[in-house]
This record gives structure tokens, C-alpha cells and sequence, in this order.
């Protein structure tokens, strides 16, 4: 999906993005809901959604034993027919190669073309069957009218195609609208057809369409992306249901409770990586899987999240927080992850063990996570509380390699303000003195306390290689200035003479990168740090500064 699209939704249009019926109005009106305020949320919520959780659907579907054929003999006449000389399996390859109104398309050719887009593994992209539409137009902005021309070419399609679907992408389709049962029937289709990757979220309104039961039956998921559906009561599901081969999941936008959250973890054996956006009804995450790799909350901090039973689990990344109120502290209690990220003290009240880590916490064997070696923190270096909490959480993880922070920026004066030796005071830090090798410090505008916690770092950090400092991009007027706000930084003497202090402006201005996550990258266990791929390092940024190889 194209992210450059991602703002396009503005909130003067967000009325016709996502027209409310009459009925929904009075619903929410009879409830006292502020009808503006609520599109505005749901918009926020679901451009997230498409453009930075949602993955897009594969573009190339292989089929086992669809080798290339040898090339044909040089002595052929030029009259004969090649491409029937080709075999069935490479043919049905080359059509699920194909847009699907495309490949569809080849059915019509002759009666064996027929059965070769029967059989051929499709990938079933809800998109492609929109009308074409204008360039610069929102994944968000498809009509009603759109949602069920492309609806019935879905019906047609599953109902005509025999062979494997290897994907099936449908993520515009206004579930209201569509024939009583019409769901249920899809969902039979791809459980028959034997559907590896389903993506299936549903255009409000409503915002709490029930999925149906039968989805349960397909257990030759292998990913998984459902987004604004309610859970049926899995209390009454059976309890032989089970996903044997899903390793990947996403839950969007989903009224569930914790019941049925603890339901689909303990039927998922195999699953790698698990994504929830802003769950409805869900206030608690209890991970229990022996094989969760990667859990990633976008806008999920309304949980409470709890590793009880996580051993092979290597990155717990919140990517972004939706909660206004720092009153509503919710607990994160860690484990064994070794990339963690972004904590906020204002918003999170971290628990190791059974220890609630808070100002003046000290560091013993019941309060670290050894394993812990790339930290990300959001903090708003103003507030004197969160700048006590921040001592606290580093001396949790003893062995961070590479720390990256963001200067939050929500209230507009400081409460405080501190010196190198407030810092100094709270006691050494392990993972600063000892283990520290690069730090990137996003947001940077130059404010005394965010100078006096750098230089305390400087001072402190022995094994230190490499300090990045981000500033806001357009927070200063020129370069120079910039520069000169780094001066205080030279004035005192570094642990270590030969770190390198590299200042850069951000590549994005503050606030455009609000939601600058990509889920898929989340879970490509490839990439070794995924925090230098904030957009306030750009591309060029991080190749200059060769941050994804150090």
C-alpha cells in the first residue's frame, strides 16, 4: 500500500469518508456520543489501519512443481501455437501471477484456459475489483456503490474457482450491505479452497459486526487480519477448534473480551507473531504461547499486558499510544524480549517480576531483564516524575546495547528543571556506564533538561560509540543555531574521547509521524533494530550514518 496516502482523509471530509445511516446517528446520538468527534477517531483509527498495519497482499504466488518448460527447438515452424505447448502446471503459474480480473479474463479464451484459471493458486485482492479510480484517491474513500460491485466479483470468483486460494484480501467491503449469510458463505468457500492468508476487515458501519462462527473451520490459516469485527462467544464455540499452522495474527479494531483472547491464543500452537490495534472490551493480554516471537500493540496501551508464559518471545514493541489521559497508568510486566519498545513512564507503570518499578526502585536480580539489549523510550523530559521514572526503567535492562529516545512534546511548559546532577544523583545506571554503544535521540529542540540528561550521558557512558541527536525539523531557523544549542554538550569531559556526536534534522516534520510503523517489518526478524527506521531518520539519514549496520 502506498503510505504517502495516509493523511489524504481530511476532517472536513471525514462525514462522506464513512457516512453514517440514520440509524447509526440516533444509536450514537441517543448515547450522548459526539457523532463528529466519533469519525474523527474512527478515521485516525482506520487510516492506521490500512496504511501501516494492514500488510498488503503478495504480489507473486508460486506453485510447487510449476518449473519453467524447456525452450522450444529452434527447427519449429513459426505457425505453431507455443503456448499450447506448454504445460498445464507453468500456465496456471502464470495466471496467478496476474490480477485477478486479469486472470479471470483468460477463462474466457478456450475451454482449457477455463480450467487452467480454475485451478491456478490465486491471490484474491478485494482492491482490484474496485473501479478504477483517481491516483491521488485514499484507500478509505471507497462508496458503498464500489464496496458492492466489488462484493459480488468476490461472490463470483470463490464460487467459480476450484483450485487453491492462496490469499484472500478483502478490506473494503461494507459488511452491512451485503446479502444476509453472504459472509458465512465466502468464508465456506475459502475453508474448501483450502485459503492460506486471509485479510477481512469490514467498512463501518456498524462498528461491531458479529463474525460468523464458521469461520472457526478453517484451519489451514497460515496469517491472519481481521479488523472491525465482534467475536462470537467463544464460550459456546467447540472446543476442538484449533488454527494448527497460524503463525501470524492481527486483530484490529475488534470487540473481544479477555476470555476469548486467552480462547485464540491457547488454539494457536505454532503462532510467531501477534498484532492488536485498539481492541474493544479487551482490558487485559495475558500472553501464554510457547511459540509468540514478536507482540506488537498499535494504540494498545488501554491494556494491561502480562508475560506470564512467553519463552521464545524476542520483541515486545508498542508502536504508538491513542490514551489522552497519563492518569490511566497501565501495567506492562516483562519478560525475556530482548528488543522492547516505546515505553512511556507517563503512561505505563512497568512491572519485572513481581516488583512495580517506580522512582527510587533499586536495581537488583528481581528487577532486571538481562536480555533486553535494544531499548525505545518516549518520555517528556518537563515532567519531573516521568524524568525520576526514567532512571528507574534503564536500571531494569543492564545489558542495552542501543537506546533510543523521543523527547515528547504534549505539554507546552516545562514543571521543572534539571541539572547533570539530578541525573547523577539517582545512582549509576549499568547499561549507560557499561553496555551503551549508540544512542539516537529523536525530537531534540534544545530545552535544558533534555542538555542536561546528554550530558550526563556523555559523562557516564564508557563504552558509548556514537550519540545521534534528531532535531525537530523546523524547530531551528538554520543550521548554525542548531549547532550552537549542542555547545553546552562540549563544555564538560566525555567518558569516552572518542565518541562521535552526530546532529541531523529530522527527515519528517513533528507529528507526521505519529504512525510510522510498518507491521510486516515488525515481524521480519531480519532487521536487527527496528527503531532506525523511524521516519525522522530517513533513508538517506541512515545509510549516511550506516545505523542499520552498526
Amino acid at each position: 500500500m502506498d503510505n504517502n496516502n495516509s493523511g489524504s482523509s481530511s476532517d472536513s471530509h471525514s462525514h462522506e469518508t464513512f457516512p453514517m445511516d440514520t440509524e447509526t446517528q440516533a444509536y450514537y446520538g441517543n448515547h450522548g456520543v459526539d457523532l463528529r468527534r466519533l469519525q474523527l477517531n474512527l478515521i485516525r483509527a482506520l487510516t492506521c489501519l490500512y496504511y501501516h498495519v494492514l500488510p498488503s497482499p503478495p504480489s507473486f504466488v508460486s506453485s510447487p512443481g510449476a518449473a519453467l518448460p524447456p525452450p522450444p527447438q529452434p527447427q519449429q515452424p513459426q505457425a505453431v501455437d507455443r503456448i499450447s505447448t506448454l504445460p498445464d502446471s507453468f500456465l496456471r503459474r502464470v495466471v496467478s501471477l496476474l490480477p485477478i480480473k486479469d486472470g479471470a479474463r483468460t477463462a474466457a479464451l478456450s475451454r482449457r484456459w477455463r480450467g487452467v484459471w480454475r485451478a491456478a493458486p490465486l491471490v484474491l485482492a478485494h482492491s482490484d475489483l474496485l473501479p478504477a479510480r483517481r491516483p491521488c484517491r485514499s484507500m478509505l474513500e471507497v462508496s458503498p456503490a464500489e464496496s458492492m460491485a466489488a462484493a459480488d466479483a468476490v461472490t463470483r470468483i470463490l464460487e467459480a474457482h476450484q483450485g487453491p486460494i492462496r490469499c484472500a484480501h478483502i478490506v473494503s467491503c461494507y459488511m452491512k450491505h451485503l446479502i444476509p449469510g453472504l459472509l458465512a458463505r465466502w468464508l465456506h468457500l475459502l475453508a474448501i479452497n483450502g485459503v492460506q492468508e486471509l485479510f477481512l476487515v469490514n467498512r463501518p458501519w456498524p462498528l461491531n459486526m458479529m463474525l460468523p462462527a464458521g469461520f472457526f473451520g478453517i484451519a489451514t490459516l497460515t496469517r491472519l487480519y481481521l479488523g472491525a469485527f465482534t467475536f462470537p462467544d467463544t464460550a459456546a464455540l467447540p472446543g476442538a477448534i484449533e488454527f494448527p499452522h497460524l503463525e501470524e495474527l492481527g486483530l484490529l479494531c475488534v470487540y473481544m473480551d479477555n476470555r476469548d483472547m486467552d480462547f485464540v491464543l491457547a488454539r494457536t500452537p505454532v503462532l510467531k507473531t501477534l498484532c492488536i490495534q485498539m481492541n474493544i472490551w479487551l482490558t487485559r493480554l495475558r500472553i501464554v504461547s510457547r511459540s509468540l516471537r514478536c507482540l506488537q500493540l498499535v494504540g494498545g496501551t488501554e491494556l494491561d499486558v502480562l508475560m506470564e508464559d512467553a519463552p521464545r518471545l524476542e520483541r515486545l514493541i508498542i508502536w504508538s499510544s491513542l490514551v489522552d489521559n497519563a492518569f490511566q497508568r497501565k501495567v506492562i510486566k516483562v519478560g525475556c524480549a530482548p528488543v522492547l519498545g516505546y515505553l512511556e513512564p507517563a503512561l505505563h507503570t512497568l512491572e519485572v517480576g513481581n516488583t512495580v518499578i517506580k522512582d527510587g526502585t533499586r536495581a537488583s536480580r528481581n528487577t532486571m531483564v538481562p536480555s533486553v539489549n535494544i531499548l525505545a523510550l518516549r518520555l517528556y523530559f518537563g515532567v519531573h516524575n516521568n524524568a525520576k521514572t526514567l532512571s528507574s526503567f534503564l536500571r531494569c535492562f543492564p545489558n542495552v546495547k542501543r537506546l533510543h529516545l523521543e523527547s515528547d512534546h504534549k505539554t507546552v511548559e516545562p514543571t521543572c528543571k534539571l541539572s547533570v546532577n539530578f541525573w547523577q544523583e539517582g545512582g549509576a545506571v549499568k547499561c549507560v556506564q557499561s553496555h551503551m554503544e549508540v544512542m539516537i535521540f529523536c525530537g531534540f529542540r534544545g530545552a535544558p533538561n533534555e542538555l542536561s540528561f546528554l550530558q550526563y550521558i556523555l559523562e557516564s557512558a564508557w563504552m558509548l560509540t556514537k550519540l545521534v541527536i534528531v532535531f525537530s525539523k523546523g524547530s531551528f531557523t538554520s543550521k548554525a543555531k542548531a549547532n550552537k544549542k549542542l555547545k553546552p554538550l562540549f563544555a564538560r569531559k566525555w567518558a569516552n574521547q572518542d565518541c562521535s556526536l552526530v546532529p541531523v534534522e529530522s527527515a519528517v516534520k513533528e507529528g507526521d509521524d505519529m504512525f510510522w510503523l510498518n507491521s510486516e517489518s515488525g515481524s521480519d526478524f531480519s532487521i536487527k533494530d527496528l527503531f532506525v527506521r523511524h521516519p525522522a531518520l530517513g533513508l538517506e539519514i541512515r545509510r549516511s550514518l550506516n545505523l542499520e549496520a552498526i
